[in-house]
C-alpha cells in the first residue's frame, strides 16, 4: 500500500533511531566543520558588507560603481562556474569516487591518477579562457551594458577582472578536491583572502586609480584565493591514503571508474552558466535605466543573498557525504541527508528573508549610508532588496537540489532544462515589467524565475537521481513560509517605530527571531520538534 502524505510527513519529522558510535563520531564531525566552514563564511560575507561599504563610501551609486559591476560580472559568473557551483558539481563526486576505489585497495592510487589526469588540462583551459577575456574586453562591455555612458572605464576593469578565469578555475579545482577529503577549513577561507585584497586595494589605490583599484583587488584576491588553498591539498595528496572518512558498512567493490564523462561536465557548467545569466539579464536591462540603477540592484542582492548564502554552508558541507553514499549505494542515507539538509536551510533562509523584509530599510541606512551614498539610494536599495528576497527561497532550494542531481555523478539533463526554463521567465518578465517599474520590474522578474526552477528541480527528482519524499518537503517548506510571512510583518511594524536605524535592525530582527520560533512550534514545523526531541533526548541519555 502506497504511503499518504500524513505517513510520509510522519517519517520525515521522525528522529532517527539512537546514533551507533559510528553514526554519532560522524554526525560530531559534519557538525564540527559546519560549523567552521559557517563562521569563515560569515567572516568572508562581513568583509563583502565592508568591501560593499567602501565602493559605497568613495564612489556611492554612479557611473563609476556601473562602470566596475559590469566588469565585475566576469568574477561573478567564475565563481558560480568554478567554485560554489559549475567545478565542484563534477569534481566533488569524481574525487569521492576515487577516494571510495581507494578505501577498496587495488593497485596505484585512483586519487593521483586523477589530479594527473585532469588538473594540467583544466589550467590549461582556463589560462586561454583568461587570455581571451583580456582580448575580447571591449567587446563583453559592449554585449553585457551597452547603454553605458563610459564604456571605455568598464572596458579597463575588465580586462582586469578577467584574470579571474584562471585564478578562480584553480582555486575551484582546490576547493573540491578538499571538500572531498573532508578538508573544509580552507576553502571557506577563500572569501576572505578575496574580499580583504579588494578592500585594502581600495583603500591604498582609490586615490590614484579610482574605481579601477577594485578591478585590482579583484585580480590580487584571486591569487591569493590559490595560496590560500594550494598547501593544505599538497598535504592532502603527499598523505596518500590517510583520508578522513565516514565510517560506514562494508560494500562491494565500485566497478565504475573514476573519470569524469564530458556529458556530465558540460550538464553542469551549462546549468551554472545558465543560472548566473539571470545577473547577465539584469546589468542588461539596467544599463538602459538612471544612472546607479545596477548599483542599486548589486547593493540590494548582495545583502539579500547573506541567509541563502548561509543557509547553503550546510549543503556545502553535507554534499561530498551525500556523494560518497551514493558512490558507495547507500541510497537511504543519501535521501535522508538530502531531505534534511532542504527543510534546515529552508528553515535559515525564510528566517534570514523575514529579518530582511521586516528591517529593509533601517539596514541599508546602517550598512551604507554614508560618503556618496545618499538617502535616495537607501531608499531606492532598501526596495529592491525586498522584492528579490522573495525569490530567496528559490535561490536556496535550486542550490540544495542541484547538489542532490549531481551528486549521482551520472548525467542529467533536469537541472539544465528546468534552469533555462526559468531564465526565460526572467527575461520575459523584465523586458515586459522594466519600462514600467524599473529595478523593481528586474528584482521581481529574479524572483519569479527561481521559484519556477525550483519548483521544476523538485518536481523532477526520482529514482535516477534521490529519491525524496516530496510532499513531505513541500509541506514542511510551507509552514516555514507562512511562518516567516507573520513574522516578518510583526518584525516590519516594530522597526518602523523605533528612531535610529540600530535600534530598529535589533528591534525588528528580535521580533522576527522570537515569532518565527512560536509559530513554527504551533504549526509544528520542521526543524523545530525534531531539534526539541533531539535535545531532551540527549538531557536524558546524559541524566
Amino acid at each position: 500500500m502506497t504511503a499518504g502524505p500524513e505517513t510520509v510527513a510522519t517519517d520525515l519529522a521522525t528522529p532517527p533511531p539512537p546514533p551507533t558510535k559510528d553514526r554519532t563520531s560522524s554526525g560530531s564531525f559534519l557538525a564540527k566543520a559546519a560549523l567552521v566552514t559557517a563562521a569563515l563564511s560569515v567572516a568572508g560575507s562581513l568583509l563583502g558588507l565592508v568591501r560593499d561599504q567602501a565602493l559605497a563610501h568613495y564612489f556611492g551609486a554612479s557611473t563609476d560603481t556601473d562602470a566596475f559591476l559590469v566588469a565585475w560580472t566576469l568574477p561573478e559568473l567564475a565563481a558560480t562556474l568554478l567554485i560554489e557551483d559549475g567545478l565542484a558539481f563534477f569534481l566533488v563526486p569524481a574525487f569521492s569516487l576515487a577516494l571510495a576505489r581507494r578505501a577498496d585497495g587495488g593497485d596505484g592510487d585512483p586519487v593521483r591518477a586523477l589530479v594527473r589526469t585532469s588538473l594540467p588540462r583544466m589550467a590549461l583551459c582556463f589560462a586561454v579562457t583568461a587570455l581571451g577575456l583580456v582580448a575580447a574586453a571591449p567587446y563583453i562591455v559592449a554585449l553585457l551594458a551597452p547603454g553605458l555612458p563610459d564604456p571605455q572605464l568598464a572596458v579597463d576593469c575588465t580586462r582586469l577582472t578577467a584574470t579571474s578565469a584562471l585564478t578562480f578555475g584553480l582555486a575551484g579545482y582546490c576547493s573540491a578536491a578538499l571538500r572531498a577529503h573532508r578538508r573544509f577549513v580552507a576553502p571557506a577561507t577563500v572569501y576572505v583572502a578575496y574580499n580583504t585584497a579588494i578592500i585594502v586595494a581600495l583603500f591604498v589605490l582609490s586615490g590614484r586609480w579610482g574605481i579601477r583599484s577594485a578591478a585590482a583587488g579583484v585580480a590580487v584576491g584571486g591569487v591569493l584565493m590559490v595560496l590560500a588553498q594550494a598547501p593544505s591539498l599538497w598535504r592532502q595528496l603527499r598523505r596518500g591514503g590517510r583520508t578522513v572518512s565516514i565510517p560506514r558498512p562494508a560494500q562491494p567493490a565500485k566497478p565504475t571508474p573514476p573519470t569524469m564523462q564530458t556529458a556530465i561536465i558540460w550538464t553542469v557548467l551549462l546549468f551554472a552558466l545558465c543560472r548566473q545569466s539571470q545577473v547577465l539579464i539584469e546589468r542588461f536591462l539596467a544599463s538602459s535605466l538612471p544612472a546607479g540603477a545596477i548599483s542599486h540592484l548589486n547593493y540590494a542582492q548582495k545583502v539579500a543573498q547573506m541567509p541563502m548564502v548561509l543557509s547553503l554552508m550546510l549543503c556545502t558541507v553535507t554534499f561530498p557525504v551525500v556523494a560518497r553514499a551514493l558512490a558507495d549505494g547507500e541510497i537511504e542515507r543519501a535521501r535522508d541527508r538530502v531531505e534534511r539538509d532542504l527543510v534546515l536551510a529552508g528553515c535559515m533562509v525564510m528566517f534570514g528573508a523575514a529579518a530582511v523584509i521586516a528591517a529593509a530599510p533601517a539596514l541599508i541606512e546602517l550598512l551604507f549610508q554614508r560618503g556618496a551614498f545618499g538617502a535616495r539610494d537607501t531608499a531606492a536599495t532598501a526596495g529592491v532588496m525586498r522584492v528579490y528576497t522573495l525569490g530567496l527561497l528559490g535561490h536556496t532550494m535550486v542550490g540544495a537540489l542541484a547538489r542532490a542531481y549531481f551528486s549521482v555523478a551520472r548525467t542529467t539533463w533536469i537541472p539544465l532544462f528546468s534552469m533555462f526554463i526559468g531564465v526565460v521567465a526572467t527575461a520575459g518578465i523584465g523586458f515586459l515589467t522594466v519600462g514600467t517599474w524599473g529595478v523593481y520590474g528586474i528584482a521581481g522578474a529574479n524572483a519569479t524565475g527561481i521559484c519556477v526552477t525550483a519548483a521544476l528541480l523538485l518536481r523532477g527528482l526520482g529514482p535516477d537521481t534521490v529519491p525524496i519524499r516530496t510532499r513531505a518537503v513541500v509541506g514542511q517548506l510551507a509552514r516555514l513560509v507562512l511562518a516567516a510571512a507573520v513574522a516578518a510583518v510583526l518584525g516590519a511594524l516594530v522597526a518602523r517605530r523605533m528612531a535610529s536605524p540600530l535600534l530598529a535592525v535589533v528591534a525588528g530582527g528580535g521580533v522576527v527571531a522570537v515569532s518565527f520560533v512560536l509559530i513554527g512550534l504551533a504549526l509544528r514545523a520542521q526543524p523545530w520538534p525534531s531539534v526539541l526531541r533531539s535535545v531532551t533526548g540527549r538531557l536524558r541519555h546524559a541524566r
